[in-house]
């Protein structure tokens, strides 16, 4: 990479090379994991193209924060993941777990881009968006091939244009009567893509919730899994008050293993994720959706994972594995002496 010189990241630069190097050192650990457990060719392939790319994303986030001499997050080490851990999940499930992984990453790395203005940044994001893309299609290709990629419902859709003419295409804050309108194809899309997540979160908490050290981490996990069931309800039933399928991954097996492959402070690391990948989701769907009923029901749900993720801060913290992210001085507090 080239050094600009004596130009300085920005707080927004630090922000996503500090989370990258972060995200990347806890993938780095997942993928050895899966790898050491995959018995498919094909998804073996796909495992190994996804480490490859997680340790190149380390690297040039490590490079970064120390050119500008900014100091290094501990992340994860080799000591929170055992590879040759029992098996805990099914090949299949890698492969949703890949998908979802590098919708997660093309959707981080294509935000930070438009915040960044360091030469080494840019580049750094620019080539993080590529290889995602690359991890999505070589997943999408192998989901195909195997005959498990989750396809949205097909819709008969008019044969003309139209626009809104009348205020009760927006509907209302509840459907007692189910006489809403039907659902738009934007919406439909949130709303399977939502299935299909929480489906995913579903079996990862119901595995990490069987191999976790700590009670406390155990029946967090639980009550994540018990969240993600419900929420996949509530998003199944809008479908199929429509009389549309809802379609869902399939064979996400989870083995009887309770030997666990994580440390505790990366499994509680890993429900952050997913915490705040679903409320990015449900923030974004809420907004797409011009269906009052739907886009309260986005509200609600996300209130009831902020509430569980305020749980998962407070046990992190408790037991010192919440790294905090680098912060400005405080001044008044200093001004105070």
């Amino acid at each position: 990479m080239r050094q600009e010189k004596n130009l300085r990241l920005t707080s927004s630069e630090i922000s996503v090379v500090w989370s990258s190097y972060q995200n990347n050192s806890f993938s780095i650990c997942i993928l050895k994991y899966f790898l050491a457990n995959v018995d498919d060719p094909e998804i073996k392939s796909v495992l190994q193209l996804a480490l490859n790319i997680s340790v190149q994303n380390f690297n040039f986030s490590k490079e970064i924060l120390q050119n500008d001499n900014q100091p290094l997050p501990i992340g994860f080490t080799d000591e929170d993941v055992s590879p040759n851990a029992p098996r805990l999940f099914s090949d299949s499930f890698y492969l949703y777990y890949l998908k979802n992984m590098s919708k997660v990453g093309l959707s981080v790395y294509g935000v930070a881009l438009a915040t960044a203005a360091h030469t080494d940044v840019r580049q750094f994001l620019s080539q993080a968006i590529q290889t995602s893309t690359e991890l999505y299609n070589k997943t999408a290709e192998a989901l195909l091939s195997i005959g498990l990629f989750v396809r949205p419902p097909y819709v008969t859709t008019p044969d003309h244009v139209d626009f809104v003419d009348k205020k009760s295409y927006l509907g209302g804050m509840l459907n007692l009567n189910n006489n809403n309108r039907p659902l738009n194809v934007i919406e439909i899309t949130h709303i399977e893509a939502n299935v299909e997540a929480n489906s995913i979160g579903k079996a990862l908490m119901a595995g990490l919730a069987q191999v976790a050290k700590s009670k406390k981490v155990r029946n967090y996990c639980t009550e994540g899994k018990e969240i993600a069931a419900k929420h996949v309800q509530v998003f199944t039933t809008m479908l199929t008050d429509d009389d549309l399928p809802s379609p869902m991954p399939w064979d996400l097996e989870v083995t009887d293993s309770t030997v666990s492959p994580f440390s505790d402070k990366l499994i509680m690391f890993h429900t952050t994720l997913l915490i705040a990948s679903s409320i990015s989701n449900y923030a974004t769907a809420s907004a797409a959706s011009l269906r009052t009923d739907i886009a309260t029901s986005y509200v609600r749900l996300t209130t009831e994972v902020a509430q569980f993720a305020k749980n998962g801060a407070d046990i992190m913290i408790k037991n010192a594995w919440l790294e905090q992210p680098p912060q400005i001085p405080n001044h008044k507090g200093l001004a105070k002496g």
